[in-house]
């Protein structure tokens, strides 16, 4: 979402111009017809700004036409500064007084309806970073004489101090008289040189930031420019005013608190990043506080941590409000920030999505909270109306503490209490009386209060849970009154199941947990114990999961979401039930707990447009980072799977779909993969890669299953003299990226046997080379079973031009001229090999290798391609046994009704495949009887096609 018109006409009707906005708000021109200002008559501030300096009124009126620059306040900075023996008081006073001049203008084109609450923060944001910067290059020339410049005692470079501006100042959201939030930060120990006498260099930083503290906060007769609050500095008050980065990353590591990260989001250098030292210094501060502020696994113990905070805020603000309520004020809404609905929900709810997901995606971590929901949008983790319900509440509210500060220039949140002054608040924000505002942000308050509760309320309040089982079960005496109860939950090996849980109850594993996450531990145990006894096979179910509680139990992340999402866990219940290799598959990747909380993801169809583009801008962001982007990789395509997975699991999908998608999914990953691993090779020669994947086997014919290996050969066509034993390196990485175990799993098994010359040959093979093997022109040529080979094969990723090339040839070599019984006699031996290579010595049917099975139908379809396909060129389409029996038979080929009936068969076979593979099954094999009729229907086109053989 873009900051649109803050000034919307739910507050101002701007099309009638400014003098109508500013007449309805009861605010008339005061300065003569041209140059008028409206401000005095909203804000009491300007009003004594302009007694005491009348001469501002002429600047105020010149400089409100347009926003506010940055080069504009340099400008007057520069003119207000007077020379001055004192050096200090000469910068206060300046700095004094461009703080009053900005605040005027930004009130001034506020009230008149010409700024956006984005122009309004944005200006006293660069207001303070302009006075922080200034005041330290005036404050380190004035020390230079005594003390000279502080020096690191490793590297020997002059050192700087970092500011870092926390809370509104580092989201650039800085309201019209906030205070602001800072750190004082220095990269290296050492001495001062080149003064009359040395300090430490903390003892130096300490004394500028004291000095730079009164500069911004002193009160003088001008005033003050801001604020200052150093609390959240390591240790707070009781710490020093300024700190070593070693200091800082030690205190993060051993002290930093779960409210501090919530802190250090907004965290951004606010000192000069003009020198080479200061740039490096802040990339070497961002490398220190990302991984304490965002962890590397989603993190969703945030939720209840936030909750209770929320709460400990929530009880404050009700502490400090005294006796509001007895002069009609809501109580709930009185203090628009930290009230029920106010400023401060909205940014939980947008940190929410940074605390949980920023580890993983880089995109999260923006500052502003209007940026933030819109990143999240963007990703699907929150409903576009949502967001603009939050963000249009987010802007009135922030324009509703403007109008409150401008009138006296107090850093308040609180609602007025006197008739007069909540008269005058409702005319500035454009409403006819108090009533019609209190409406108009009741409006917009409870969507957020109750957006904020289904967020982070408790789920288990109010929740009358069933019979603890767990862990009393295991503390009882004797087995039968344990097993009693056991039976009576739905189970039946109660002994056995007794074991387990005794077995988990003693293990270290278990002893070793907090006393949190023991708790949460208990009570995923006792909903375990009650959603598997629901199930068809509660045995089978709950032993399932205690596999799964084993493999997550340390991981205080999961045991949060699990617990904080209900519904995660009954959809835990139904995929553990439903599928052995799901459980497997759940178990080794239990990240993946994250895709069942998404419901419409669920139940949608993929983009994998947006797919892509997700993944390389996740991927650029992580470039150079080759760990990182591998376990991108592995999450996104994980992600993925099991989104297909719990569709399939569902009934959602056919087994053809099924298919398609992994097969996309599968394409997807090696294009994004390809150009990651390209950027990494040192002796690139060239922006993009003349170089393509070939899809063979399963993953050509678009059939993949959850567990298929890749079948696929490297092509190249480049002239450059290195070119072979480039792209030969290329192919080797790529091949370790693809099948590599990281800390997030492995992408895929890869099988390149299918390039020319087979395990033998090179591994990745020239245009040129392909091209001769395929057309048997020379010594080396392809065999028959390569030809039925490309009967499959497709291009999968890379270079586009070379992959069409590929696929004219493909064509070409499928429509060769052939001997029909030449070509009989080598499939029928091939068959014959593989059969001899797949024997089945029992008495169940093999659905894959025996007679009548899918490779019957595939060899088939396999020798009618590579048969006709010179007189019928519309068979060279790769699209599928059962399309093509269909084709064939169209064609007068085959039988019509045999071609329907092996067609039902194969798609029977592979549905059974599937499901036994589901099941966890290593063979696909299933009693004679049930596919008796369908395997003698696929030898009877097999005898048709190829006789007796």
């Amino acid at each position: 979402m873009s900051d649109r018109e803050d000034v919307a006409p739910t507050v101002f009707d701007m099309r009638s111009g400014p003098h109508a906005t500013t007449a309805a708000m009861g605010l008339v021109p005061v300065a003569g017809e041209s140059g008028a200002l409206y401000s005095p008559a909203g804000s009491n501030y300007v009003r004594r700004m302009l007694q005491a300096r009348p001469e501002m009124a002429a600047v105020v009126a010149a400089a409100s036409g347009q926003p506010l620059t940055r080069a504009w306040m340099d400008e007057r900075l520069a003119a207000l500064r007077a020379p001055s023996a004192d050096v200090e008081d000469a910068l206060k006073q300046a700095l004094r007084r461009l703080r009053a001049e900005v605040l005027c203008v930004v009130i001034e084109r506020d009230l008149r309806g010409d700024a956006t609450l984005a122009e309004v923060t944005g200006a006293m944001t660069d207001l303070a970073e302009l006075a922080i910067q200034h005041a330290i290059a005036v404050l380190t020339e004035d020390m230079a004489p005594g003390y000279g410049r502080p020096v690191g005692e490793h590297s020997g470079e002059t050192q700087e101090l970092v500011v870092v501006g926390m809370g509104k100042l580092g989201g650039r959201e800085l309201n019209v008289s906030s205070d602001i939030d800072l750190i004082f930060l220095y990269d290296e120990d050492g001495e001062t040189a080149g003064g009359r006498r040395s300090l430490s260099n903390h003892e130096y930083f300490i004394r500028l930031g004291r000095r730079l503290n009164n500069v911004l906060a002193d009160v003088t007769a001008d005033g003050y420019v801001f604020r200052v609050d150093m609390r959240l500095r390591p240790n707070g008050d009781a710490g020093p005013l300024a700190c070593s980065f070693g200091m800082l990353e030690e205190y993060l590591v051993v002290q930093g608190r779960e409210w501090e990260r919530y802190a250090w989001i907004k965290g951004r250098v606010v000192s000069a990043l003009d020198t080479p030292h200061a740039q490096r210094t802040a990339k070497m501060l961002e490398r220190l506080t990302t991984p304490f502020v965002f962890r590397r696994y989603l993190d969703y113990g945030v939720i209840a941590a936030i909750r209770s905070l929320h709460a400990q805020i929530r009880a404050e603000a009700a502490k400090r409000s005294g006796g509001l309520a007895a002069h009609g004020v809501n109580q709930r809404s009185f203090n628009i920030k930290l009230g029920r609905g106010g400023i401060r929900e909205i940014e939980f709810m947008a940190q929410v999505f940074q605390l949980i997901r920023g580890g993983q995606d880089p995109a999260l971590r923006v500052r502003p909270t209007l940026e933030v929901l819109s990143v999240a949008v963007e990703r699907g983790l929150l409903p576009a109306g949502q967001a603009e319900q939050l963000a249009d509440a987010y802007r009135f509210l922030r324009q509703l503490e403007h109008r409150l500060q401008y009138r006296d220039d107090a850093q308040t949140h609180h609602l007025p209490t006197t008739p007069e002054e909540q008269q005058a608040v409702a005319l500035l924000m454009g409403c006819p009386d108090w009533d019609a505002l209190l409406a108009r942000l009741a409006a917009l308050q409870d969507p957020v209060a109750q957006q904020f509760e289904a967020t982070f309320s408790d789920p288990e309040e109010g929740h009358a849970p069933a019979e603890a089982l767990w862990p009393s079960l295991v503390e009882e005496d004797e087995d039968e009154p344990a097993c009693e109860r056991l039976e009576n939950a739905g189970y039946h090996d109660c002994a056995g199941l007794l074991d387990r849980l005794r077995a988990t109850a003693g293990s270290v594993r278990y002893r070793a947990l907090t006393e949190q996450n023991r708790a949460r531990f208990d009570l995923l145990v006792n909903r375990a114990l009650e959603l598997a006894a629901r199930q068809g096979d509660a045995d089978r179910t709950i032993t399932r999961f205690l596999d799964f509680f084993d493999a997550i139990s340390r991981r205080a992340s999961y045991l949060s979401l699990l617990s904080e999402y209900p519904q995660a866990m009954e959809r835990v219940a139904h995929t553990l039930h439903a599928s052995r290799w799901a459980a497997a598959y759940l178990t080794r990747h239990p990240q993946l707990l994250d895709e069942l909380l998404d419901s419409e993801a669920l139940a949608g169809a993929p983009d994998w447009p947006a797919f892509r583009q997700r993944l390389s801008e996740r991927m650029a962001a992580a470039h150079g980072q080759v760990e990182t982007q591998m376990d991108i990789l592995r999450r996104e395509h994980h992600a993925e799977t099991f989104r297909i997975l719990l569709q399939d699991l569902q009934g959602m999908l056919t087994v053809e779909q099924i298919a398609d998608r992994l097969s996309d999914l599968a394409d997807a990953v090696l294009d994004i993969t390809l150009a990651a691993v390209w950027q990494q090779l040192p002796n690139r020669h060239r922006e993009v890669p003349r170089f393509a994947v070939i899809a063979y086997g399963r993953l050509g014919g678009k059939e993949l299953g959850y567990a298929s290996d890749l079948d696929i050969i490297f092509l190249y066509d480049d002239d450059h003299d290195g070119a072979p034993e480039i792209y030969a390196a290329f192919a080797r990485r790529l091949i370790t990226w693809l099948t590599t175990h990281t800390a997030a799993g492995m992408l895929f098994d890869v099988d390149t046997r299918l390039r020319p010359n087979g395990a033998a040959g090179m591994m990745v093979t020239s245009f040129a080379s392909f091209q001769r093997y395929q057309r048997r022109q020379g010594d080396n040529t392809a065999w028959v079973w390569e030809h039925q080979a490309l009967t499959r094969a497709r291009f999968g990723a890379g270079d586009t031009e070379l992959g069409a090339r590929f696929e004219a040839l493909r064509n070409e070599v499928l429509c060769q001229e052939r001997d029909a019984a030449a070509l009989r006699d080598e499939i029928v031996a091939m068959r014959r090999k593989v059969a001899e290579g797949h024997p089945n010595h029992g008495t169940l049917f093999d659905l894959k290798h025996d007679r009548g099975g899918m490779v019957d139908i595939e060899f088939t379809v396999q020798y009618l391609v590579l048969l006709h396909s010179r007189a019928h060129p519309e068979l060279t389409r790769n699209a599928g046994n059962i399309a093509l029996l269909r084709m064939a038979a169209t064609l007068d080929l085959i039988d019509a009704g045999l071609a329907a009936a092996v067609g039902d068969a194969y798609r029977t076979f592979r549905a059974r495949q599937h499901q036994l593979r589901l099941d966890g099954q290593a063979q696909a094999r299933v009693p004679v009887d049930t596919v008796a009729v369908q395997a003698e229907q696929v030898r009877a086109l097999w005898r048709a096609v190829f006789g007796d053989a």
